[in-house]
């Protein structure tokens, strides 16, 4: 959104396609009324793809993870951008600003800006969309990932207004009730610790999720709860979906859990926040899992977490 708010600023039409739905504590971003859900406005937003002159893919960098917005982009002509921060880019495009020591992809739009000489033209609500982007994906700044340069690309947002109260609030301070009583079901009785191997996980079948009215976005987080373990290196969580079982990782330190998702689990991403996919029942991926952190103990084991 920061992006599509520069462009509509220098005069250009834009339109925002996501591949399905996103959280509602997103949604108050301008604009937000251009964002089109592929699932749901399939019609429309394949049109404007097909017509579009340019386009650019906005953190993440393969081809899976557009899902059926895949098919769609072979009638397209359009010049291709990669704005991105995610590792091993498999997306063919014209433009590649693919960098991923950079804290995130809305910090890496803020470069964009700078070296388009477009900062001057900065506002509270471009400032406000990229803020938030920063702040999630660096955890609010807990993770590893900030730099120097974030906070000096977070110390311009601030600059043109942007309220960093506000966007928490919004953001981490605007969930469900059922969204908590999930969270608390989730540490009370979903939550497995593995000391031996510095690992905990924590997973949800499809029935746990319609017992408390899950919403999209209502286990945002819930896979770091488990680092306050004191000496936790690895963690995980099993969300079970309609023809699959969704899986996010984390580690800390030495140990790279793109790796593991990789190889293992299909998936990939960040040196130490990856998600990966299993099509076997929930029972039979947690088995999987455990033995496979078995087999891998000695590396987790020896991951520094200084």
């Amino acid at each position: 959104m920061g992006l599509c708010n520069m462009l509509l600023k220098k005069g250009h039409q834009v339109h925002v396609v996501v591949p399905n739905e996103y959280p509602v504590y997103l949604r108050w971003m301008q604009h937000n009324e251009l964002i089109l859900d592929f699932i749901r406005q399939k019609k429309s937003a394949s049109q404007l793809i097909c017509s579009a002159s340019l386009v650019f893919f906005v953190d993440f960098n393969s081809i899976k993870r557009m899902d059926e917005i895949s098919k769609v982009l072979d009638c397209s002509n359009a010049v291709r951008v990669l704005i991105d921060h995610h590792p091993y880019p498999q997306i063919k495009v014209d433009y590649a600003f693919s960098y991923i020591n950079v804290s995130s992809t809305c910090e890496l739009i803020c470069d964009f800006f700078r070296e388009m000489g477009w900062l001057p033209e900065l506002d509270k609500n471009i400032a406000e969309c990229l803020l938030t982007g920063i702040m999630t994906d660096t955890g609010c700044f807990m993770h590893a990932s900030s730099s120097a340069a974030t906070f000096i690309n977070v110390a311009e947002l601030l600059a043109v207004g942007a309220d960093k109260d506000r966007i928490y609030n919004s953001v981490f301070n605007n969930y469900s009730y059922h969204r908590m009583r999930l969270m608390g079901y989730c540490l009370s009785q979903k939550l497995v610790y593995l000391p031996h191997y510095k690992t905990a996980y924590m997973s949800l079948t499809k029935e746990e999720l319609d017992r408390f009215q899950f919403e999209t976005g209502d286990t945002e987080g819930f896979v770091n709860i488990p680092f306050s373990i004191r000496g936790v290196v690895v963690t995980a969580l099993f969300v079970e979906k309609r023809d699959f079982i969704k899986i996010s990782f984390r580690s800390k330190g030495d140990y790279a859990i793109n790796a593991f998702s990789e190889k293992y689990f299909g998936g990939g991403g960040h040196k130490n926040a990856a998600g990966g996919e299993s099509r076997i029942s929930m029972d039979e991926t947690l088995t999987k899992f455990q033995q496979l952190i078995a087999q891998h103990a000695q590396e987790i084991l020896a991951a520094s977490i200084d």
